[in-house]
């Protein structure tokens, strides 16, 4: 029957369709996954376009209308912002990495050792915190949390250089602009010119996740890409955990 078919398709000048191909997508993505998701989309049977940035910008630019297919953030209460406004293609929600809180300085700086306020502002000589802006930026949430939990966020606050993303407070440090940042450990593999000088422990503020979701139809496919075992083993080299 299928010969048939297609002979008389051939005789009609008509042709069986092709199997569905993937299609170009455009993805908003964390600053902090730039390394990442740009090695994981060479996987990808179709071109990717990318805009990194913080999550909570990226998120208002998609409510206000922005043309993106896929969206991979830094903190679940942006993507849960998302999904309460009806934005999310239902049932494409899935985590697909996770990540560690450090503090870093320029290679050489030295180490610290279980710091509290004073031992920050001391080993600050001077200068400024760089970190995610506290309220948009999810490392820069992270960073609060655990600056509270030290008790260390009131004596702290006016010696912070509070970045669009956390991309920008790494390259403070990494330009000599700040003696120290917090950031991601993902960023600091990704930037020669820094050191981790403090691994922040996980338990002093909310789990790092990296939720992911479809915007459109056309960004199923690459969603469903983050979560093969090649991509997981990128989000590895690049310092995240599945």
């Amino acid at each position: 029957m299928r010969t048939l078919l297609a002979l008389f398709l051939a005789l009609s000048g008509l042709s069986l369709p092709a199997a569905a191909q993937p299609q170009p997508v455009t993805v908003f993505a964390a600053a902090s996954l730039r390394d990442a998701l740009t090695a994981i989309a060479t996987d990808y049977p179709a071109e990717v376009t990318f805009s990194f940035g913080g999550s909570g910008t990226l998120a208002r630019q998609i409510a206000a209308g922005a043309p993106v297919d896929a969206v991979v953030l830094a903190h679940p209460d942006w993507t849960a912002w998302l999904e309460a406004r009806g934005l999310l293609q239902p049932g494409t929600l899935r985590d697909v990495a996770g990540g560690q809180l450090v503090v870093v300085g320029p290679v050489g700086a030295a180490p610290l050792t279980n710091p509290d306020a004073d031992a920050l502002i001391v080993a600050l000589k001077g200068g400024r915190l760089a970190m995610g802006q506290r309220d948009g930026v999810p490392a820069g949430a992270y960073a609060r949390e655990w600056l509270s939990t030290i008790g260390a966020w009131d004596a702290l606050l006016p010696h912070l250089a509070e970045t669009d993303n956390v991309r920008a407070a790494l390259a403070l440090v990494a330009l000599g602009a700040a003696p120290m940042g917090v950031v991601y450990a993902s960023d600091a593999v990704a930037d020669p010119r820094v050191t981790v000088i403090y691994d922040i422990p996980p338990d002093t503020h909310s789990p790092i996740r990296y939720p992911a979701a479809a915007i459109t139809p056309a960004g199923g496919d690459f969603i469903a890409l983050l979560g093969t075992p090649q991509a997981l083993a990128v989000f590895a080299r690049y310092g995240l955990t599945p």
